[in-house]
């Protein structure tokens, strides 16, 4: 897969700030007691209007939460391959350096992920199983568009069969599209939560990518 430092950097940069510009403007801009047990929500009018367009599947919800285990599965085998490359060469430093820096792009993304579930944001349009759960960005849409994204990468860069590169860069975009799709219509998120999710995901895959293209170009 061909890059750009400069505008991987820069791209990831901005999606970044607007994600944090976001999270601002969800807090401010029409923010009303729509949500359950009256919690606050900004965007409130066009968020209960899309809320009411796709109603509430709790299938596709179902659906979509054993299918979050996919991403996870796809950061245990990187995991495996950085654990054998390190058995194998019996040293940290030997290690892959994009396989390192995946990991700590892992990292990132869970800490993101808890950061948010401690301190909520908004919370989410219906109760769970009748409690009120953190639904600011969408978990699952955050994981499974800064893991998949990496899944495509690294198929370009370790897989020289084109055939089997293709079957699995299609197959990660699919699925990330019916994830994102999924969660969006199943009416347990708010709209904005699922937009922040992409912009959040976007800039942190964008910003990984960037320091392994500078780590290939000091190399090369």
């Amino acid at each position: 897969m061909k890059g750009n430092v400069k505008r991987d950097l820069t791209l990831g940069i901005g999606f970044t700030a607007a994600f944090a510009l976001w999270t601002v403007l969800i807090q401010t801009i029409d923010v009303q007691a729509v949500g359950p047990n009256g919690t606050k929500v900004g965007f409130a009018a066009f968020n209960v209007w899309f809320h009411r367009l796709t109603g509430v599947s709790m299938t596709l919800y179902t659906v979509t939460d054993w299918l979050g285990l996919v991403p996870i599965a796809v950061c245990l085998c990187f995991a495996g391959l950085g654990l054998v490359q390190l058995i194998g060469r019996k040293s940290l430093l030997k290690v892959d350096a994009d396989i390192l820096v995946l990991g700590v792009y892992y990292i990132a993304v869970i800490f993101g992920y808890l950061f948010f579930e401690m301190v909520p944001i908004n919370y989410r349009p219906i109760l769970i199983d009748g409690f009120l759960e953190a639904s600011y960005p969408s978990s699952t849409t955050l994981l499974v568009l800064s893991v998949m994204p990496t899944l495509i990468f690294q198929s370009d860069r370790r897989i020289q069969k084109a055939s089997v590169r293709r079957l699995i860069n299609v197959s990660a975009i699919l699925f990330s599209a019916f994830m994102v799709c999924g969660r969006l219509i199943a009416g347990v998120h708010w709209a904005t939560d699922i937009i922040g999710s992409v912009l959040l995901s976007a800039g942190l895959f964008l910003l990984y990518r960037a320091t392994v293209l500078q780590i290939d170009r000091k190399r090369a």
